[in-house]
């Protein structure tokens, strides 16, 4: 592939990128030579610049081994005189001798990328997303693999991401501020958002006094964009000379850049005159290609920037020296541990044998080969969440937290993760990413993706911007958005997508955590069921379990299950029966309010109920929209959910039809029978029997 700009029309290839992956119409991202100083790359998004390549150095040809054998060979060429260049590479086999010869005539200048000899078929691609990607022919997989890209999700790397004055460290994947440079929003700054750049630690002196600047060199440096070619082939100190010389100097270069024309002239100093736009730090293993940045500054700037080397100096002495003894313990620890080998091998075979057993005891042993879930990369997670600010957590868990971020193309996601000291949350981390990847139906929520990377254990769901129901059903301030239509279409699709849980799936799932918090609503106030960590999955023929360990949330947990341990689908009828009679009241399960002396939401519906007052139970903030009818039978139906009997309970498939038949009436249901909360206060009063209090009070006083 060759890209190439003309120097006397300033026009040059142009390579855009497709509408979308679908839509070959162009789209908004484009490449190309930048017109303004020919020794740099551009990809642009629209008119703007979206990411920029180091500045050229002049060297003609570059090599960037790949992998499996490939080499990707960059040439550039500067025809405006005749050029003759000799290199030699080499691609694991015998070193090959190239040499290029171009006349003048074209006036123009240009860079070819191409790949070693048998190597895979190799394609350039800008996206629809704005990366410039190498792709490979993977003759194993029949596929098309991507082996390297550019300029990826982090933030840093893309034009002006860090703001005026501040760079990205390409090493930490971090924005800082330049040496005498401090952020201007310190608040914004430690939010992660790095618009307003950084600002001058001292000002400047007036225009002409040296003796109060100075200049700090900053190495291994991509330069700033929007840089001067200062004429001829200058050295180092007329360079310096130039930039003091010129009170809008901020900062200048005395670049690597090599010579590769016939004259051998080249200009070689760079300086600046307006912000410092899209600095980077390259460090490591790419330092070759940095430059040295010379930053103009106050002299008392520059003096902290020497007391600062000498703290800084300090702070990688100490630690290596606290490494090399904390090495020094882990390896007489290990020599110690070493000697109990045996025993501590048998006791880790039998905990792996019990985590196994566990793990099929959860139904999931036979469900995991064909779990298709994408991964998302940490870095990608901790930029959409600004390092896991806390203006961005929406919500915590005995898991963990739940954050809100913005992913690289836009998209708004919800962003669980795991605690790293849970025991437990790693188990319904597992049991949840399953689960929800083999789950699909519009009233449950989706799974966009997940992250191990870096023990972290992080699922990425679709956003919902209503949250939890209970956050809105439960406030006296919000409550009144729920108007009756909402709150029956809510119930009905819960309803919907338990019955896709218990019968209408691939899977026979029970939810066991089904409660007001644990149903999400999205903009249009849609429910969808969320959690999945305490899931069960049952066999084709299985109807029901049993545990020693009893989960989920205290009024919504069914007698049987929470007595013995024994669940089933009519587990999930029953909390979904607590969720309905708390929805059409607005009373919370476990509230003291509004239920007068009954110690439950339960008892006093079905007190109600017997009595003919029904409808007092309906919440007063939605009187005007509410159809009695409709209420009545919403609390018939809860009151049967939530039977203690199981078999008394009606199946999720009967529930749905009846709130589909618009033509059902409480009338013609079954008599919900009285709970045993009742039972047990009328068998005390049987058994009451009334004694005269005989104990006597003794005082004692001295003589």
């Amino acid at each position: 592939m060759k890209v190439r700009m003309s120097h006397r029309t300033l026009r040059g290839d142009i390579f855009v990128s497709w509408k979308s992956p679908g839509d070959p119409a162009p789209g908004s991202f484009s490449y190309g030579v930048d017109p303004g100083t020919y020794i740099q790359l551009l990809l642009w998004n629209g008119t703007r610049p979206y990411w920029r390549s180091p500045v050229w150095t002049g060297i003609a040809v570059t090599t960037n081994y790949i992998g499996a054998g490939t080499v990707i060979y960059t040439a550039v060429v500067d025809t405006t005189e005749e050029i003759s260049t000799a290199f030699t590479v080499s691609d694991g086999a015998s070193p090959t001798r190239y040499v290029i010869t171009s006349s003048g005539e074209f006036q123009e200048i240009s860079t070819a990328f191409t790949v070693s000899d048998g190597a895979s078929p190799t394609r350039y691609v800008i996206t629809s997303s704005g990366e410039f990607q190498v792709v490979s022919w993977n003759g194993t997989a029949s596929a098309w693999a991507t082996i390297d890209s550019w300029p990826g999700s982090s933030g840093g790397s893309r034009d002006g991401y860090c703001g005026a004055y501040g760079y990205c460290d390409v090493m930490a994947a971090a924005c800082r501020c330049l040496d005498g440079f401090e952020p201007a929003n310190a608040a914004e700054w430690s939010d992660g958002r790095f618009e307003q750049g950084c600002r001058r630690k001292e000002a400047l002196p007036p225009c002409g006094v040296l003796d109060g600047e100075g200049c700090l060199p900053m190495p291994s440096m991509k330069v700033p964009d929007k840089f001067l070619l200062e004429g001829g082939n200058r050295s180092a100190e007329e360079c310096a000379a130039r930039c003091a010389a010129n009170c809008s100097c901020v900062a200048y270069a005395y670049a690597d850049l090599q010579s590769s024309s016939a004259k051998g002239e080249v200009s070689r100093c760079l300086v600046w005159v307006g912000d410092l736009v899209d600095t980077q730090m390259i460090g490591g293993r790419m330092a070759v290609n940095g430059e040295t940045l010379y930053l103009r500054v106050a002299v008392a700037a520059a003096a902290s920037r020497g007391r600062n080397a000498s703290k800084n100096a300090l702070k990688i002495v100490l630690p290596v020296v606290a490494s090399v003894l904390m090495l020094t313990c882990i390896f007489c620890l290990w020599f110690c541990r070493l000697k109990d080998k045996g025993r501590r091998t048998n006791s880790t075979e039998s905990q792996n044998k019990l985590t196994a057993s566990n793990w099929n005891e959860m139904g999931q042993g036979d469900h995991t080969e064909d779990l298709e879930l994408p991964c998302i990369r940490f870095a990608d997670i901790v930029t959409a969440t600004r390092n896991f600010s806390e203006t961005c957590m929406i919500g915590r868990g005995g898991f963990g937290k739940v954050y809100k971020g913005t992913l690289d193309r836009g998209q708004v996601v919800a962003i669980k993760r795991l605690s790293k000291n849970s025991d437990q949350g790693a188990e319904e981390f597992k049991n949840e990413a399953i689960l929800i990847s083999k789950l699909q139906h519009r009233n449950l929520v989706r799974l966009l993706g997940c992250c191990t990377e870096a023990a972290e254990k992080l699922l990425i769901y679709e956003y919902l911007p209503n949250k939890g129901l209970d956050t809105i059903l439960f406030d006296s301030a919000m409550k009144s958005v729920l108007d009756w239509p909402t709150r029956l279409g809510i119930i009905k699709g819960v309803a919907r997508g338990l019955l896709y849980l218990h019968q209408d799936s691939r899977l026979t799932v029970i939810h066991r955590d089904l409660k007001a918090s644990n149903v999400l609503l999205d903009a249009e106030m849609r429910p969808k069921i969320a959690d999945f960590g305490m899931a069960k999955i049952f066999g084709d023929n299985q109807v029901k379990a049993d545990t020693k360990r009893v989960v989920g949330t205290y009024g919504y947990i069914a007698p049987e299950y929470l007595t013995a341990g024994v669940f089933s689908v009519k587990s999930d009828v029953y909390s979904f029966g607590v969720l309905l009679l708390e929805i059409v009241s607005g009373v919370r399960i476990s509230s003291s309010d509004g239920i007068m002396e009954f110690p439950s939401l339960i008892a006093f519906a079905w007190s109600l109920w017997r009595e003919g007052k029904a409808r007092d139970l309906v919440d007063p903030s939605m009187a005007g929209s509410c159809s009695t009818d409709e209420a009545l039978l919403c609390i018939h139906v809860g009151l049967l959910c939530v039977e203690d009997e199981p078999s008394r309970r009606p199946l999720m498939s009967s529930v749905v039809s009846i709130f589909e038949n618009g033509s059902v009436s409480s009338m013609s249901l079954p008599t919900p029978i009285q709970p045993a909360y009742f039972t047990m206060m009328e068998e005390r009063r049987d058994d009451t029997v009334n004694t005269r209090n005989t104990m006597t009070m003794t005082v004692l006083e001295g003589r």
